[in-house]
């Protein structure tokens, strides 16, 4: 039997499986709703299967059929990928798609300019990003969802690729008017009296907490946000102190009221801030274009508050 769908039509398929909403999808993939509507009821019809059950409250939920057809629509999906891959390899060009994931701590800091200047270097290749939280790269990598994203060092799975470009330190981020604000340095013993602003995403809290217990210390947490540019507001705002290992372009919050960024004192774990990617896809011409744009980027001092560190990387067991 010959069967009659499309790369395109898959893609769309996948898209509104992950989102379940064709509107989702639609801003998702950059195309019409109707343009997705038509390329599901073609997918449905060509294999005479009910991939979706359609609800009002819901949304679409995927049916059994939809489950097992998502799964192998990844698979075609990502086999048409690696074609693509390898005719850059043969050719030596540097093309296809390529999504990069990015930890929502800094992804406003680096995707748009690491991104412009890849796409500058390689215009044949199509770039989509994405801002996560830790486990959600973890997830979206080993789905093939992303191909590559630039994260800490944090809880790294054993069956995945962390290639190490920075090492960042942590420090106190105060307000202008904050006892501490006119300090050199301050220990992490001293903070414990203060009131602390949480940096409160998945395994990144952990981190944080981390520093307090390996201290001796208890830190009074005042205030819990999600988002990098809110904590810095609360920050210059008074509402208590904060720790981060990245550090903007400017000292000043999102309303433009001053923040003072001081070192910690001590022996404090810092960061490494690298690319995490699939066990092999540091082969991919792609991928290594990647990831050499932005070491090279790093080593020329680039990227606000990060510096050169070359370290090994740490490859699955």
């Amino acid at each position: 039997m010959l069967l009659r769908f499309t790369l395109r039509q898959l893609e769309y398929f996948v898209a509104v499986g992950g989102a379940g909403s064709i509107a989702l999808a639609a801003e998702k993939v950059n195309v019409s709703s109707p343009s997705i509507s038509a390329a599901i009821a073609q997918l449905e019809r060509e294999f005479g299967l009910r991939l979706f059950v359609r609800s009002h409250a819901r949304g679409l939920a995927l049916t059994p059929a939809g489950r097992q057809f998502m799964d192998q629509a990844r698979a075609v999906l990502k086999a048409a990928d690696g074609l693509k891959h390898l005719a850059g390899d043969i050719s030596g060009t540097v093309r296809g798609p390529l999504s990069i994931g990015c930890l929502l701590t800094f992804a406003q800091l680096m995707v748009p300019q690491v991104r412009r200047c890849f796409e500058g270097r390689h215009p044949q290749v199509r770039v989509s990003q994405f801002e996560l939280h830790q486990q959600e790269i973890f997830t979206k990598i080993r789905t093939s969802e992303i191909d590559i994203a630039l994260t800490y060092d944090l809880e790294i799975p054993d069956d995945l690729t962390f290639v190490a470009l920075a090492e960042l330190p942590p420090y106190l981020l105060v307000g202008a008017g904050h006892p501490l604000a006119d300090r050199a340095d301050v220990s992490v013993q001293e903070l414990a009296t203060y009131p602390f602003v949480l940096l409160d995403l998945p395994i990144s809290n952990s981190y944080f907490m981390s520093l307090f217990r390996a201290a001796g210390v208890k830190p009074l947490i005042a205030e819990r946000t999600r988002d990098m540019a809110v904590m810095r507001g609360l920050v210059a705002n008074g509402f208590g102190y904060s720790i981060a290992n990245i550090r903007p372009q400017n000292d000043l919050s999102p309303d433009g009221k001053p923040l003072r960024y001081i070192p910690l004192s001590g022996q404090n774990r810092p960061l490494s801030m690298g690319a995490l990617l699939a066990q092999g896809s540091e082969n991919v011409l792609t991928v290594r274009a990647f990831i050499d744009l932005c070491r090279s980027l790093i080593s020329d001092g680039a990227m606000p508050g990060i510096g050169p560190h070359p370290v090994a990387e740490k490859r699955p067991a």
